[in-house]
């Protein structure tokens, strides 16, 4: 049993208990019976009465849950709609007040859900509309008046974010943007005279409107600016160039050259200004020192032709270089000529360094060629003989690739061209082949001229006896310095043998007294010796080199072997 039905029970007790009481009191006092029911009645309607009102007080509690309940469910159900969740669904069965006080938390916590979210979306809707406002953006399209589902919101997060960082990068290219447009506006001294451009320069960098039409048009003046920059700046380069054309042509000195250093770097205004008084007053100058500067730019031709392996007859084909009346036409005509040499050569600029590197080769060649064709070059030391063979062998191994090279790119420059590509006024690989062929001819005229020598040298030695091979001083000292001497007569005799007929005495190396030689018409030799004793020929020997001691019927004279007369 519960509580409550005891304590009903016990309510009843009481209730019976008190009326026992008051029928004993009744009694006592000696009221009569119509009196006790009357008073009974009165006992009765109290109780009712009160009774009655309790249980209208409780009626009316359980009208105000249920329709608390009703109030709650309905809220409850419009709540989950919004919030877009499901219905509340109460688990197993419960009682009327319980029922209600669930409800009216759910709805409570829904409350605070529903409020929280329109919150969030509020303030994400601020940095929305702040953030638009700067890029120039469209709003975010969301529903303010209703609420916001979580992936909603969380989607407006993401898009607020994404502005965020759009922001910050456009402002960074802002920043970047606008330093190099200061920049440049200093360097060309330009004023902001628009109101685009006051914006950018003058007012605050987070005043300004950072969408991408303002981004391209801030690039766009970076760039106008910029090509003004890169202009002037060709300008005063073109400016200087003049300058140092002109003081070479007029000769300038160093000191007044100095004068004007402040100027020959940067671009700004005041530079291309100071830049274009100086042009001027050098070409008031070069007016008045027309012979000379012609004369400077002649030098300038000169040089321009040999880089670009002018014929003599194309040197001449401009005539106003040898005229000699120095007016104002004559010295444009030499300025279109120069800048037109200076444009051929930097056309063709790869082609007249390949030639040039093959000329300097092929006289590198040549000289080695020569080197190697000198009879002295046996006395060299220090091991130079070998580096300049290595060194030529390297030649003659690099000159036939440079002309590959050079021919391959002509061929291609002559397609492109459609004409023929000249040297010297004519055509490269023609010239080459000459080149080989003179070489290849002035070889073949040494050697037929050394032997011619060699020939002359053999007839003359076999006719009057060869001059002695060994230098003077060694052979003074020969007496002195036995061995040695004899080294030295064996090596000589080597040479000896191989460029002369006559064969030595004694193994030795023949030495023809230079005062000894006959007239070819004498019968008798006459003696000369550089020693102090004197003999004449052996018989046996006479007879055993009968063919080295006469020739044409004349007996050569008396020979010296080893510092003896024999």
């Amino acid at each position: 049993m519960r509580r409550s039905e005891v304590l009903a029970e016990e309510s009843i007790v009481c209730l019976q208990k008190a009326l026992n009481h008051l029928r004993e009191i009744w009694e006592l006092i000696g009221i009569p019976e119509d009196q006790r029911l009357q008073r009974t009645e009165v006992v009765k309607k109290h109780i009712k009465e009160l009774l009655d009102m309790m249980i209208a007080e409780e009626e009316s509690l359980k009208e105000r849950l249920i329709k608390s309940i009703s109030v709650c469910q309905k809220e409850l159900s419009t709540l989950c709609s919004e919030l877009r969740v499901e219905p509340f669904q109460e688990e197993g069965e419960t009682t009327i007040l319980q029922l209600e006080k669930d409800l009216r938390t759910q709805v409570e916590l829904m409350r605070k859900q529903k409020k929280e979210r329109k919150q969030e979306l509020k303030l994400l809707q601020e940095q929305d509309q702040e953030l638009c406002e700067i890029l120039c953006m469209p709003h975010y399209d969301i529903d303010s008046a209703s609420v916001p589902s979580l992936e909603e919101l969380n989607q407006f997060r993401q898009h607020v974010t994404t502005l965020r960082e759009t922001k910050a990068s456009r402002r960074e290219e802002f920043v970047s943007i606008k330093r190099q447009i200061i920049l440049c506006m200093e360097e060309l001294d330009h004023t902001p005279d628009t109101s685009f451009e006051r914006d950018v320069v003058c007012e605050d960098e987070d005043a300004f409107c950072l969408s991408l039409e303002n981004i391209a048009t801030l690039q766009k003046l970076l760039r106008q600016l910029e090509m003004r920059k890169s202009q002037n700046e060709a300008v005063c380069e073109g400016l200087r160039a003049q300058i140092r054309e002109l003081w070479d042509r007029l000769q300038i000195p160093e000191e007044e050259r100095e004068a004007v250093a402040t100027v020959m770097s940067g671009s700004k205004a005041k530079v291309r200004k100071a830049l274009q008084l100086e042009v001027d007053r050098l070409e008031e100058l070069k007016m008045q020192n027309m012979k000379k500067v012609i004369e400077a730019i002649r030098v300038e031709l000169v040089q321009y032709w040999d880089q670009c392996f002018y014929s003599q007859e194309q040197r001449q084909a401009f005539a106003p270089f040898y005229a000699e009346d120095y007016t104002e036409n004559l010295l444009q005509l030499h300025d279109a000529e120069i800048v037109q040499l200076k444009n051929y050569y930097e056309v063709h600029k790869e082609l007249f360094e390949g030639v040039q590197k093959w000329e300097e080769t092929w006289r590198l060649f040549l000289e080695f060629e020569r080197k190697a064709s000198d009879p002295n070059r046996f006395t060299n030391r220090g091991g130079n003989l070998l580096k300049e063979e290595k060194q030529r062998a390297k030649l003659q191994k690099m000159l036939p690739k440079l002309e590959e090279e050079l021919k391959a790119r002509i061929e291609l420059w002559e397609q492109e061209h459609s004409k023929a590509f000249v040297v010297n006024g004519q055509k490269f690989m023609e010239y080459v082949a000459e080149q080989w062929e003179m070489h290849r001819l002035e070889k073949e005229r040494a050697k037929q001229e050394r032997q011619l020598k060699n020939k002359k040298q053999t007839e003359t030695e076999m006719l009057y006896g060869s001059a002695p091979r060994t230098p003077s001083k060694r052979r003074g000292l020969a007496p002195n310095t036995p061995g040695k001497a004899r080294k030295l007569n064996t090596t000589t005799m080597s040479n000896a043998t191989a460029n002369s007929s006559i064969r030595p005495i004694f193994g030795g190396t023949i030495y023809h007294s230079p005062v000894s030689r006959l007239p070819p018409s004498g019968s008798k030799p006459v003696a000369a010796s550089t020693c102090s004793g004197k003999k004449t020929p052996r018989t046996g020997r006479h007879g055993a080199n009968k063919e080295n001691l006469e020739l044409n019927g004349s007996i050569l004279s008396a020979r010296t072997f080893k510092g003896f007369q024999i």
